[in-house]
């Protein structure tokens, strides 16, 4: 009897070391989570935000993120890098943004600009 209360020990602990481990992150995904990129653009703004929040964030395509992490993964990119791409990533969408919602009078010199460069 003592031996089968054992074996249920141990098959207990087993099934909840292996539910457990479903639950782990990778040290890649963990790196992501942990490095923080003080933003200062947009919704971001004050606020440091984890490279993983970044790349999850409605700024970076799919396409774009599945990209990054099969590079980073493949140590193709370093954290720092990444960081930097999706830092930079999220300034210009936020910046491109901010440039279609201001005055109206800029964006009819953005037009003229690019009629006229269409033209040379």
């Amino acid at each position: 009897v003592a031996v089968k209360a054992s074996n249920k020990d141990t098959v207990s602990a087993a099934g909840e070391k292996d539910g457990d481990s479903t639950k782990e992150e990778e040290p890649w995904e963990t790196a992501l989570k942990t490095t923080v990129v003080d933003m200062d653009v947009g919704e971001y703004q004050g606020h440091k935000v984890s490279v993983w929040d970044l790349l999850h964030s409605k700024y970076i395509p799919e396409e774009n993120r599945k990209e990054l992490l099969e590079l980073y993964q493949a140590g193709e990119l370093t954290l720092d890098q990444v960081k930097t791409v999706v830092s930079t990533i999220v300034s210009k969408a936020e910046a491109a943004r901010a440039k279609e919602s201001s005055p109206r009078a800029e964006s009819t010199v953005a037009g003229a600009e690019h009629t006229a460069l269409q033209e040379d």
